[in-house]
């Protein structure tokens, strides 16, 4: 089943947020990471120290179709979060196709800022900002066929 989450971009106190989403929702976060946990990576220059312990991706699921994403913004990349850009629209697809079809079809005259590639957390994946300027990420996960990686990793 294809699902829809909204995926939540902080500047630098993201895991302060989720820890106040996690006490109003309740549950265990499915997963917490942080920069300095990410293997070096080709296209974006290594993390600076003072951001190796800011989340680079967190999942607190909300029900069993449900689940709040977010992390914090890096300066590595050039990411600045402000109003506006601070939230996307993830959208987890039932295989490779349909997510290599939303994202042709979603960023046609938008902006991308990730190509669908594979990525080292084991999906899919691809990010662009569509011609409306609403951020998308596009997500498969294939080594569990359609488990999605972003919430349960």
């Amino acid at each position: 089943m294809t699902t829809v989450n909204i995926y939540l971009t902080f500047n630098g106190n993201c895991e302060e947020a989720f820890n106040f989403y996690r006490s109003v929702f309740g549950g265990e976060f499915g997963y917490v990471g942080r920069f300095g946990e990410m293997p070096p990576l080709e296209r974006m220059p290594p993390i600076p120290d003072n951001e190796k312990n800011k989340i680079m991706h967190i999942s607190l699921p909300v029900s069993k179709e449900t689940c709040l994403m977010g992390c914090d913004s890096s300066a590595a990349p050039g990411e600045t979060t402000v109003a506006g850009n601070n939230f996307s629209i993830t959208i987890n697809g039932n295989d490779r196709a349909e997510a290599d079809r939303l994202f042709s079809r979603l960023s046609e005259g938008g902006k991308i800022t990730l190509p669908m590639d594979h990525t080292f957390w084991g999906s899919y994946y691809g990010l662009f900002t569509d011609k409306f300027g609403i951020n998308w990420m596009i997500n498969f996960s294939e080594d569990s066929q359609g488990k999605n990686n972003l919430i349960t990793s």
